[in-house]
């Protein structure tokens, strides 16, 4: 009777610790579940990356490695304001700095008006900020001729060699090509280059543009407005020799913009450090010097809808 009454003890206490085994691993289970989700929480508190460097990038208007020396002291300038290293890159052309801020290789870009088109609508690339061009949010494209070449409207170029510098290029290439489709009835752009002109020369840049015309190499060149004023020191006679022959409707000008992947916090704060060069004479003239920038802005995506139509009107035949 000892011996089963002991039995049944045992039996009892081995329950009863197996029981108590049970709950605290349900209450470890749960603590540790709280755990996950508080995690999970946090990281969703999280909008997005905030990189060890950020990398300025840039597309040419004038020799690359002019542009690249040139901006240096603006990417040191960044990086002192936001504590993060910063720097710059000069990209072959604008799709190159498009694919390049696609894959987070480049993280600020200094894109103009339809490359921000291309970038926003393929990778939802965001604008911040725009160029103020003498007093200016928007300018104008220029079809520039030599002065002594006959040509005395846009009928006139007709069977005559375009230069511009890159397709991509909104004023280089995207609303003169619009504008020219529409006013001689035109469906695509291909046709335009092959049916309406003689030959075409990209290029690569508005100043080399402006200076195929002057050379005699092309019979137009569409630029920006005044691509001149950047060839008069080296060619002191370039106002003369080549002359505004039309302008194109008003574009929106040059972005700031930034991948989707940065942290809003740190979005903010290089839109504030890029405001702040407006007070600094140094930094604005390196923005001079780079693009013709007077001052900074800050802008938004619904300022660029008119590029954005242009370019949904000849997406499907304006060939990038």
């Amino acid at each position: 009777m000892k011996k089963l009454y002991s039995l049944l003890l045992v039996l009892a206490l081995a329950l009863f610790l197996a029981a108590c085994g049970s709950s605290d691993d349900s209450d470890s289970s749960n603590a540790e579940g709280d755990n996950s989700s508080e995690s999970s929480e946090d990281s969703n508190e999280s909008s997005g990356d905030t990189p060890d460097t950020l990398v300025m990038g840039f597309v040419p208007s004038q020799d690359s490695d002019t542009i690249a020396d040139t901006v240096e002291p603006l990417a040191d300038r960044l990086g002192e304001e936001l504590g993060i290293e910063v720097k710059g890159q000069v990209m072959t052309n604008y799709n190159a700095l498009v694919e390049a801020m696609g894959a987070n290789q480049v993280q600020i870009g200094f894109i103009p008006a339809f490359g921000y088109v291309l970038a926003n609508e393929q990778y939802d690339v965001e604008v911040i900020l725009k160029s103020i061009r003498y007093g200016s949010g928007t300018y104008k494209a220029q079809y520039l001729v030599r002065s002594d070449s006959g040509i005395e409207s846009l009928a006139d170029l007709e069977g005559k060699v375009w230069a511009y510098g890159d397709k991509s290029s909104t004023s280089g290439y995207l609303f003169p090509a619009s504008q020219l489709m529409k006013e001689f009835d035109y469906a695509s752009a291909p046709e335009l280059e092959s049916g309406f002109f003689s030959g075409t020369v990209q290029s690569g840049g508005h100043d080399n543009s402006a200076l195929a015309v002057y050379n005699g190499e092309a019979d137009v060149a569409t630029t920006f407005d005044d691509v001149r004023t950047e060839l008069e020191e080296e060619y002191p006679d370039v106002m003369d020799k080549l002359t505004v022959l039309d302008y194109t409707d008003e574009i929106p000008n040059d972005t700031i913009s930034v991948t989707k992947n940065l942290d809003d916090e740190l979005v903010q704060k290089i839109k504030e450090a890029f405001m702040s060069f407006n007070d600094d004479e140094e930094m604005i003239k390196i923005m001079n010097d780079v693009y013709n920038w007077d001052a900074i802005d800050e802008a938004s995506d619904e300022e660029y809808e008119v590029v954005k139509e242009t370019y949904q009107e000849f997406k499907d035949n304006i060939e990038l």
